[in-house]
């Protein structure tokens, strides 16, 4: 029997031109992977978005749909390129140009998981990493492109949020002066995934919500927003970082007393951004 990559949620009606997708909330950890694992079953779940399928799901009731991988990020990172193998975890991988990301170990095959651990003991076979590209990455990249492209089809237009998590550690030196950490980073690659207008409208939404916003830094959008963001097309992309200390127990890797109360006010800020792709605004190429 085939893998089920992910999961396509669609609404009773397509109310608007936004697209959410998932692709680092998967939580099905394969027996096989578990018993090759040097980490336990709660380590190797530190770089999981854990939660944020759920908590984007009210698209659904806006008239969004929401792609959302099944397969964990440990096993396969579904925002890389297929061909970012590392040769310090797949036999028979030669060397190439300098990658920071498969340098780090974060490749499509990730080497670790969040803080540098090693999730293997050992190099795995080319051929088992090869079909975890095919069985997993190129599904969910094929049914995210048929959405967008169905979508663009439908409006005339699409603009994809590609949802994540951050650690709040990773966010702890942003203050500056103030202190006031951001809550959220949206991502637009500085300009080039998407329209200036849709970024200022998606922004808004947070805000509206009371929510701390920075823009692209220390998170810019990795590949799911350089491949697919094409504003001179109409097709805008904005990644969405989120700090999991509003919402859940980072170490537990469970929901905060905070989940429900967060997820409602969340809730009103996709509420807002379904709304931009239902109006009449001026998404210009820029």
């Amino acid at each position: 029997m085939m893998p089920q990559p992910y999961q396509l949620f669609l609404p009773a009606r397509r109310a608007t031109s936004v697209v959410f997708d998932s692709p680092h909330s998967g939580r099905d950890y394969p027996a096989a992977l578990m018993a090759r694992s040097v980490l336990d079953a709660r380590s190797i779940r530190s770089s999981e978005d854990a939660f944020v399928d759920d908590l984007f799901a009210p698209a659904l009731d806006f008239g969004a749909p929401l792609l959302a991988a099944l397969a964990p990020r440990a096993f396969i990172d579904l925002n890389r390129a297929e061909d970012e193998l590392d040769p310090a975890l797949i036999e028979g991988v030669a060397r190439g140009p300098i990658n920071p990301r498969i340098s780090s170990g974060l490749g499509v095959v990730p080497r670790v998981v969040a803080n540098g651990r090693a999730i293997y003991r050992g190099k795995m076979a080319r051929a088992e990493a090869e079909a975890r590209v095919r069985e997993y990455w190129r599904p969910y990249h094929s049914a995210l492109q048929e959405l967008l492209d169905d979508t663009r089809a439908q409006f005339g237009e699409a603009i994809l949020i590609d949802c994540h998590s951050m650690p709040h550690e990773a966010i702890e030196g942003l203050g500056g002066r103030t202190g006031r950490r951001p809550d959220v980073i949206l991502g637009d690659r500085f300009g080039a995934a998407a329209a200036a207008t849709v970024m200022d409208a998606v922004e808004s939404a947070f805000l509206s919500a009371g929510l701390r916003v920075a823009r692209n830094a220390p998170f810019a959008g990795a590949y799911i927003t350089q491949r697919y963001g094409r504003p001179s097309r109409r097709q805008h992309v904005i990644q969405v970082e989120i700090d999991r200390a509003l919402y859940m127990d980072e170490v537990r890797v469970r929901p905060s007393a905070d989940f429900d109360g967060f997820r409602t006010a969340l809730s009103d800020v996709i509420s807002r951004i379904c709304a931009i792709g239902a109006a009449e605004l001026p998404l210009a190429a820029e």
